[in-house]
C-alpha cells in the first residue's frame, strides 16, 4: 500500500506540472490575446519529464518512458532559444544533458530483461502497449513539429499544428488510461483539453486579425 501511495505521489506531482505548464501558457496567451510560448512553459516540462519517467519505471510502463524520451532533449533546446540554458551552472548542464544518456544505458543493459519486463509484462497485454505506445508517440510528435517549426522560424513558437496533434494524442492517452484504470493519465491529459482547443481559438482570432 505504502509503495503504491507513493507510486501515485510521484505521477499525480508529475502531471500537476505539467498542467501548471499549460494553465501558465493559457493564462498568458489569453492576456495577450495571441499564442505565446513563455519560459515557464519549458521549464515546468522538464520537470515534468522528470518525474513521469521515474512513475513509468516503477509502473513497469514502457509507453510511458517512450514519451519521455522523444520530447526531453526538445524541452532543453527551447530553453537554450530563450536564453535559459546559458544561464545555468555547469554542473546542472551536465546533470540534465546525460541523465536521459544514463537511464537509456540502465534500460538496456540487460536486452532480455528489459523486453521480458516491458513487452512481456503480464499486467499490459501486447495490443495495449502498442495502443498506449502509439498515443505517447502522437502525443510526443507535437514537440517534434514545434521544433522543426520554430528551428525554421529561429524562436520558440507554439504553432496551431501543435495544438492539433496535442489533442489527437491526448484522446489516444486517456483511451489507454482509462483501460488501465490509471487515475494519473486520465486526469493528466484531461486537464489539457479546454487550454488545447482555446489556443487554436485564439490563434486563428491572432492570424485573422493580422491579415486585416
Amino acid at each position: 500500500m505504502k509503495d503504491s501511495t507513493f507510486l501515485y505521489v510521484i505521477g499525480f506531482l508529475a502531471q500537476l506540472f505539467f498542467s501548471a505548464r499549460i494553465l501558465y501558457q493559457w493564462i498568458v496567451t489569453e492576456k495577450s490575446k495571441q499564442v505565446l510560448s513563455p519560459s515557464a512553459f519549458w521549464i515546468l516540462s522538464i520537470a515534468g519529464s522528470y518525474l513521469l519517467f521515474i512513475y513509468g519505471w516503477l509502473r513497469d510502463d514502457f509507453s510511458i518512458i517512450l514519451g519521455q524520451f522523444i520530447a526531453y532533449y526538445i524541452y532543453l533546446w527551447n530553453l537554450n532559444e530563450k536564453g535559459l540554458w546559458e544561464k545555468l551552472h555547469l554542473f546542472f548542464k551536465v546533470l540534465l544533458m546525460i541523465t536521459p544518456i544514463i537511464a537509456g544505458v540502465v534500460v538496456l543493459h540487460d536486452v532480455s530483461a528489459f523486453i521480458s519486463n516491458f513487452f512481456r509484462n503480464e499486467k499490459v497485454p501486447l495490443w495495449l502497449l502498442v495502443f498506449g505506445s502509439a498515443g505517447q508517440i502522437i502525443f510526443t510528435l507535437r514537440f517534434v513539429y514545434q521544433w522543426v517549426y520554430s528551428y525554421h522560424h529561429k524562436e520558440s513558437l507554439l504553432p496551431a499544428g501543435f495544438w492539433i496533434i496535442s489533442l489527437i494524442g491526448s484522446s489516444v492517452i486517456v483511451s489507454y488510461g482509462i483501460i488501465r484504470h490509471d487515475p494519473v493519465l486520465i486526469l493528466g491529459q484531461s486537464v489539457g483539453f479546454v487550454a488545447y482547443c482555446r489556443n487554436l481559438m485564439i490563434g486563428y482570432k491572432s492570424a485573422k486579425n493580422t491579415q486585416l
